[in-house]
């Protein structure tokens, strides 16, 4: 199948534009690009940067793919930026690569919808079948987990993890991870309940729901009782048999060991001696922010 590209698309003779790719009017792509089989380049789209593009992906007007990291610390490595097969991200959104502290790598997985205006910071990684509304923003380092849904004017705390079919509402100011099957909400979030309209398009046998809901209770309705006390009740009642209670009780053991509510704040690493004084002096040190 024929490659579709407008005569006025600026495109770098190094790029790898696979069959049946279309690029509209007046977009301009980069020599590092690589952009799968049938994907769909709208108008006024920049690709720049090591970004692939996975086949049949959409790209809206305005929308920048692989623009440099917002971060004080890169210094132009060359790290990249991987959109899955069959994503679409619409008009104005903002995906930036990672950064060489991040690992390297910032991933957005298979069918996912970005809404319009939606920006994914460096170092985001963001799984499977992920919806997320206009104007969500996601600062470096978080992670989306498959399923997931995030919705519009939500601002996500770097280092922030939200967990497979987590739901987070609308204008939340979310800086704690949202384990599986849970919804969050407010400003400041918190977890208010279960995501039962996900367990209930996945399918969730009647007895995992209700086991679910007990380890919910005991974890986070539990007044007075302890976290290890609430463990050790689970435990005995075997609630983890079931597959959704497994993951949602690893999920939070794994929160719990982290820092500010976050997995991922246990797993933070120092910034290089050559970079603690920048040309703006910034001084702080990743770990030493209190909140």
């Amino acid at each position: 199948m024929a490659k579709d590209i407008h005569p006025t698309a600026v495109i770098d003779p190094k790029a790898e534009l696979a069959d049946g790719v279309r690029v509209g009017p007046y977009t301009v792509i980069g020599p590092h690009v690589k952009i799968g089989e049938g994907a769909l380049i709208h108008n006024h789209v920049t690709v720049t940067g090591y970004t692939t593009l996975g086949a049949r992906v959409q790209v809206h007007p305005n929308a920048v793919v692989g623009g440099p990291p917002q971060d004080l610390k890169y210094k132009g490595e060359p790290t990249t930026l991987e959109v899955g097969e069959d994503s679409v991200i619409r008009e104005c959104c903002t995906l930036n690569p990672g950064t060489e502290l991040g690992g390297g790598r910032t991933v957005v997985g298979h069918h996912c919808l970005l809404m319009a205006y939606v920006h994914i910071a460096h170092d985001c990684r963001l799984g499977n079948n992920i919806v997320i509304a206009n104007c969500a923003q996601l600062a470096g380092h978080v992670e989306v987990q498959d399923g997931a849904r995030i919705s519009g004017l939500a601002a996500i705390h770097h280092f922030v993890t939200i967990g497979r079919c987590g739901f987070v509402a609308g204008c939340a100011r979310l800086s704690i991870d949202v384990p599986p099957y849970t919804m969050a909400q407010g400003h400041p979030a918190r977890i208010i309940g279960l995501n039962r309209e996900a367990l209930k398009r996945r399918g969730t046998p009647e007895d995992g729901v209700v086991a679910l809901k007990e380890a919910f209770r005991l974890l986070y309705r539990n007044e007075g009782g302890s976290r290890e006390e609430a463990y050790k009740a689970i435990a005995e009642q075997g609630l983890e048999k079931f597959p959704t209670v497994a993951d949602f009780v690893g999920f939070v053991r794994q929160t719990d060991k982290g820092r500010h509510g976050r997995r991922q704040e246990g797993t933070r690493t120092e910034v290089p001696p050559d970079e603690r004084d920048g040309p703006l002096a910034v001084r702080e040190r990743w770990g030493e922010i209190e909140e």
